[in-house]
């Protein structure tokens, strides 16, 4: 069995006023299609969770994925929040060892990152692998084992998997792996999120 690779895109964006985060250009293309096709790239299958058809930013992400081999999955609870995205994943992935939860919002994250929480789970398929920043502060993207689809098919909420990652950690079962810098915790939810970001790294 693989390892399956779930990017959430079903959101609102709502903190944009308007706008749509995954469309925001980084390195000349929408951010979710730059995170789409870094996940390509480590060779395993890629599912991308959308929102309904007659979401606002439906068809902006839809196109953003044109031409890629990501099999996107329509949440039609898209509006319940994270969680909704997880169980649509977990039920398609059903099969696999373990389902890679990249988030649509972390433009530092690249392909040698995945493979690093790949290459850990491969050699501990029974653990949680998550990333962290270099000092520690844990954030994504996080690696979760088969053993724990069942849990995760039954979230609910915006939180995700945030308590199920708290009991992991607390019974040993979840393990860090620091990535360079803070491109483990650096989501762009606000306008002022993308400008400083753009401003510090002239990226766009």
């Amino acid at each position: 069995m693989e390892i399956t690779i779930l990017i959430p895109a079903a959101g609102a964006s709502s903190r944009m006023r308007g706008t749509d985060k995954l469309v925001e250009a980084v390195d000349g293309q929408p951010l979710l299609r730059r995170q789409a096709e870094r996940a390509l790239a480590t060779g395993l299958p890629v599912l991308v969770t959308l929102p309904p058809a007659d979401h606002p930013h439906h068809a902006g992400r839809r196109a953003a994925l044109d031409g890629l081999a990501v099999t996107p999955l329509m949440v039609a609870e898209a509006a319940e929040g994270l969680s909704a995205s997880l169980r649509a994943g977990v039920a398609a992935a059903k099969d696999s060892a373990g389902l890679l939860v990249l988030l649509a919002d972390l433009p530092e994250i690249g392909t040698a990152d995945l493979g690093a929480l790949i290459a850990g789970f491969e050699e501990a398929p029974g653990t949680v692998f998550r990333a962290s920043a270099e000092d520690g502060a844990p954030g994504h993207p996080v690696l979760l084992p088969r053993r724990l689809f069942d849990q995760l098919a039954r979230l609910h909420g915006d939180a995700g998997a945030r308590d199920l990652l708290k009991a992991e950690q607390a019974a040993g079962r979840l393990q860090l792996l620091p990535l360079p810098g803070r491109r483990a915790t650096t989501d762009l939810d606000t306008p002022e999120d993308w400008a400083a970001w753009r401003a510090r790294h002239g990226a766009g």
